[in-house]
């Protein structure tokens, strides 16, 4: 492992053909919709949000839900909810695992549209169905959150005029068709801060940014901002922890590098010699983080006092 962080000196970029394909296809399909449902990892509400969706989408109904809350830090959650309401963007939490406000979700949808509903029936278009698109970034469970709002029985409600055939429309209910997306990324990663949010919950792969990098940044992370979590997890005192960090004889980088050898020694990733073996550490410790073992953790808020 390279103790000193060097991701600032890479040039992220992550963009591949069927991305540029797929956002082409976004910007035609908006115009049939009336309402945007974004879902964003609750964990990291603005590195997952992809800017582009936010020009896209700029003048339609809007709704976020904040996916994967179940694995978030509980008392940021009601903050990012807070926080989009200022913005007059209403926030739902879910859970599309366990089915978590997803019935909010529906009811958000159709009071947004209410006012719209009733216009164009006055006007003698009664019974119009509200469609809505959902968009995200890979690895935010719109998957799971679809098969959830659909209840995954629901079949599809045939091709709309202008509509190609692989487009599908999902019916939730009498009141609201879905018209699903692939998952999209932006072309370039500005942020070294939004690089890691996102290696951490697995949508930028490891060929972009080194693991044994990314987990040494989760656990910088951790120590400074969940350390009982990572002393529970790991099995390690806090007074272990406190004496590495104060060790004055060792750069800060190096006694987190020893803590991070400590969590892989804990975890049984011993090679011949007694080395560590880092590379499956840093699996370790991503996979368990990615899966909610290390508990409810949020990477960002509103206000900026938990960030990596």
């Amino acid at each position: 492992m390279n103790n000193e962080s060097n991701l600032g000196n890479m040039n992220i970029n992550w963009y591949p053909g069927h991305m540029a394909k797929t956002k082409r296809q976004i910007i035609a399909d908006v115009r049939l919709v009336d309402i945007v449902i974004e879902l964003l990892d609750a964990r990291i509400p603005i590195s997952s949000q992809n800017p582009d969706i936010a020009e896209i989408t700029k003048n339609k109904k809007k709704i976020i839900i904040l996916n994967k809350s179940d694995l978030a830090d509980e008392g940021q959650n009601k903050r990012w909810v807070e926080y989009f309401k200022n913005k007059n963007i209403p926030a739902v939490l879910t859970d599309s695992n366990s089915g978590k406000g997803i019935e909010e979700c529906v009811r958000k949808i159709e009071k947004i549209m209410e006012e719209d509903l009733k216009g164009q029936a006055e006007k003698g278009r009664i019974g119009r169905k509200i469609k809505a698109m959902v968009l995200g970034i890979p690895n935010v469970g719109k998957s799971s959150f679809i098969n959830r709002i659909s209840k995954k029985t629901s079949a599809g409600v045939g091709n709309k005029p202008g509509v190609t055939k692989q487009k599908q429309w999902i019916r939730i209910n009498e009141k609201i068709e879905l018209l699903d997306t692939p998952g999209v990324l932006w072309p370039k990663f500005e942020s070294e801060e939004v690089a890691l949010h996102l290696a951490f919950i697995g949508t930028i792969k490891e060929e972009i940014l080194q693991r044994t990098e990314i987990a040494y940044q989760l656990v910088k992370f951790l120590l400074e901002n969940y350390p009982k979590q990572l002393c529970e997890r790991y099995k390690l005192t806090e007074e272990y922890i406190h004496e590495q960090l104060q060790n004055v004889e060792r750069p800060e980088n190096e006694n987190i590098y020893e803590i991070f050898l400590a969590i892989g020694k804990k975890r049984g990733c011993i090679v011949s010699g007694g080395n560590i073996d880092e590379e499956k550490t840093a699996r370790i410790l991503l996979d368990e983080f990615k899966n909610g073992k290390m508990g409810k953790i949020t990477l960002e808020c509103p206000f900026g006092d938990v960030s990596v």
